[in-house]
């Protein structure tokens, strides 16, 4: 049977099938549908033909939308909002991004030693290089690196002592 022959034979069988587990996967069924399709061409130019058709049609599909299923757990999707440094001109936003820069500030200032200095250059609007940077703090390039994560360890630190850990929720063990 020709790959022509073989599709117009398995189109409403991969038809229903996608639009039976389009839903619960949470795409589109024609996204599903060409999905299974693609699938076929790869085996029809790998291993040829299936042996029983519409048993592998039913698995193709079963496994396309496993693959979705999971994709769509680890995905999110990004709205424009959640951008870094873009408020979306909404005014709540902007207030809530500028609290934020605030309470971050403020917490660098409360640093230990030369990590206010350090951060500070390090957020700072002009985004330096770490010549730069090493270069206003009079410190060798090399130890940036390992002074930045013992200086954002403390920052970790300060601040999970100042976030009230969540509530347990549904069972305790």
């Amino acid at each position: 049977m020709t790959l022509l022959a073989l599709v117009r034979a398995l189109h409403p069988l991969v038809r229903a099938e996608t639009a039976a587990e389009a839903p619960a996967a949470g795409i589109e069924a024609a996204d599903l549908e060409q999905s299974v399709w693609l699938r076929l061409l790869e085996r029809q130019a790998g291993h040829g033909q299936p042996a029983d058709p519409a048993r592998w049609v039913r698995a193709a599909v079963r496994a396309e939308a496993r693959t979705a299923r999971r994709r769509a757990l680890r995905e999110r999707p990004c709205r424009a909002d959640d951008l870094p440094g873009d408020s979306g001109g909404r005014p709540e936003r902007i207030a809530e991004s500028a609290d934020e820069r605030r309470a971050l500030r403020a917490a660098v200032d409360r640093l230990p030693g030369k990590c206010p200095r350090l951060l500070g250059a390090i957020l700072a609007a002009h985004d330096p290089t770490y010549r730069e940077i090493a270069g206003e703090l009079g410190i060798s390039q090399g130890s940036l690196g390992p002074m930045r994560s013992r200086c954002l360890g403390c920052l970790r630190r300060m601040l999970a002592a100042e976030v009230v850990a969540p509530e347990l929720r549904g069972k305790e063990r």
